[in-house]
């Protein structure tokens, strides 16, 4: 009868509840990154594209050039030692074997490959300059266009490297289905050759548009006896610059609508970063606005120029946003890496004297492209457990690593231009490598940043850098990621034990490398043996808690990135 007597009443209004005080929110945890750049997360894998792979005999033209002085297709460098070779005709390399091969630099751990420019080049070897030679430098007479780096004509593709149904869009449309971003190395800087031939060369020293019509013509001439007046010289300085290369007068209203165009359509194709050649030789009021241009249709477009200067003061100025606001080839840090882990040697006091990790004269560190060598330089003149201990270093410590193609067997280490450095590689090259110790090491710690987003964009505290031994953090704490990583590398040839304990945070670490995760306790000391030539990595993804530990990266994040545009 209850529920009647309910039915029938009003029951009286309950009282009102007590006034709820609003829950504090959770202080914000303190931000520690060292860039936020999206390309950050991806190695860089370069290659010479003529000199890695020939996926198609069809377009290596191999006629091309007509008689001995001027064909472009394998031209021996004289001068060769027994049983040495360099070349300076084209090989064959071309998208096709870049994009067979994709897969095979992706699993090595790379995110993105650069790749030598694509755009037209003269259709025979250069007879002016100074003979090519074994070693030589900036001995042109007998070389071809194989590089990419003698512009003709910069909208259209040189003929050597696409092939039926597989242009550049296709190439870089390939590249991403196999996790790959494009980097596309561009020139503004000069053309081809252009005088002190013994009669004029077809396109050499010309510069054509989107439509095949001549607007620049060098016409053989020193560039003192250029006409400013006459519109075909006036594209060009009269001052001269690298070896016999036209060089572009960027003071000329023409020069950068016309670069603009050209490089606007290697993007809308698929280009993902550039990596911009020779950016030193052009006042930076010129790339500041090129940069702001390209950013103004595609913002945040990431670019890192090559000013092969090894002074960082120097350097750095390109990096500032009142310049190009770009990054750079970090070759200050090149110096020291190729000479600690090449055979001059050294400790790791040497590198961390090129980190600048805080007060330093870049606009971000962390953005700085790493490497040990290229295409302009010697390779690195290592061992294999040389080559090991830089890898393990480059691909975790501050910076986005490049690995220039065949660097992951040794191919060719210790050789320069003209006396090795630029061989073909080749897909026995390839298959070759992944037999090897440097290509399983790199693998491994490659692997190891794609997955880690504290080695690929965490703020760098370093605990020790000295002789053989380095040992360093990465944190990264920004949205939902929070993880500290704890880098032991030991370059040197005995194990070397290892007690981290200032700055060491409690809590259960883990090693993705291999071994069994330590259990830290507050004020505990992680103890480790690290194996010659061998890195031991840790990873605690939890917050920073740590006081000590949050004190010294409060203090590098605040001195991290110095340079503010005036």
């Amino acid at each position: 009868m209850t529920s009647v007597l309910l039915a029938g009443c009003t029951a009286p209004a309950p009282p009102p509840a007590p006034k709820q005080e609003a829950k504090a929110l959770a202080p914000a945890a303190t931000e520690y990154y060292g860039t936020t750049e999206p390309l950050a997360a991806d190695a860089v894998y370069f290659v010479l594209t003529d000199r890695f792979v020939n996926g198609d005999k069809s377009n290596d033209f191999r006629k091309q050039g007509g008689g001995a002085a001027t064909h472009t297709f394998d031209r021996p460098t004289p001068g060769a030692p027994p049983g040495r070779s360099d070349n300076v005709g084209y090989l064959g390399g071309d998208f096709k074997g870049l994009l067979d091969n994709a897969q095979y630099i992706k699993d090595m751990g790379f995110g993105a490959v650069w790749l030598s420019p694509i755009v037209d080049q003269p259709d025979e070897a250069f007879t002016g300059g100074e003979p090519v030679k074994w070693g030589g430098m900036w001995t042109d007479r007998g070389k071809t266009g194989y590089h990419g780096y003698w512009g003709v004509n910069f909208y259209k593709l040189d003929e050597h490297l696409p092939s039926a149904g597989l242009d550049f869009r296709g190439l870089t449309k390939g590249l991403k289905a196999h996790g790959l971003k494009t980097v596309l190395d561009i020139v503004l800087n000069h053309g081809s050759p252009a005088f002190s031939m013994p009669k004029p060369q077809p396109k050499f020293g010309k510069i054509y548009d989107k439509d095949g019509k001549l607007i620049a013509d060098h016409m053989n001439l020193p560039p003192d006896k250029l006409d400013p007046k006459n519109p075909l010289n006036a594209f060009y300085n009269t001052k001269g610059g690298l070896a016999q290369l036209s060089d572009i007068n960027e003071n000329d209203p023409r020069v950068l609508p016309y670069f603009l165009g050209a490089y606007e359509q290697w993007i809308e194709q698929g280009a993902d970063a550039f990596r911009i050649d020779t950016i030193g030789w052009m006042p930076n009021p010129f790339w500041h606005q090129f940069t702001t241009r390209i950013r103004e249709k595609h913002p945040g477009f990431f670019m890192f120029g090559e000013a092969f200067d090894y002074d960082a003061n120097k350097i750095a100025e390109h990096t500032w946003p009142e310049n190009a606001g770009v990054s750079v080839l970090d070759f200050p840090l090149k110096e020291r890496v190729s000479a600690v882990f090449g055979k001059e040697g050294g400790g790791f006091e040497k590198i961390a004297e090129r980190l600048y990790l805080t007060d330093g004269p870049y606009t971000n560190p962390y953005e700085l492209m790493t490497f040990y060598d290229n295409h302009d330089m010697a390779r690195m003149d290592a061992t294999d457990d040389g080559f090991v201990d830089a890898n393990n270093f480059l691909f975790t410590a501050r910076g986005i690593p490049v690995i220039y193609y065949g660097s992951e067997s040794g191919f060719e280490r210790g050789t320069g231009e003209h006396s090795g450095n630029r061989n073909y590689f080749g897909q026995a090259g390839i298959d070759a490598a992944q037999k090897g110790r440097i290509y399983a090491q790199l693998k491994r710690i490659a692997m190891l940043r794609a997955k880690t987003p504290a080695l690929q964009r965490g703020l760098q505290l370093d605990v020790e850098m000295q002789g053989d031994r380095a040992a360093f953090y990465r944190v990264l704490q920004q949205g939902d990621v929070h993880q500290i990583v704890l880098v032991l590398l030991n370059k040197g040839g005995a194990p070397q034990v290892f007690e981290v304990k200032n700055t060491l945070q409690a809590g259960r670490w883990l090693q993705p490398l291999g071994g069994d995760a330590v259990d830290v306790a507050r004020g505990g000391t992680l103890k480790a043996t690290v194996a010659p030539h061998d890195v031991a990595v840790y990873v605690l993804d939890a917050p920073v808690t740590d006081v000590a530990l949050k004190s010294e990266l409060d203090r590098t994040m605040a001195r991290a990135r110095r340079h503010v545009a005036q």
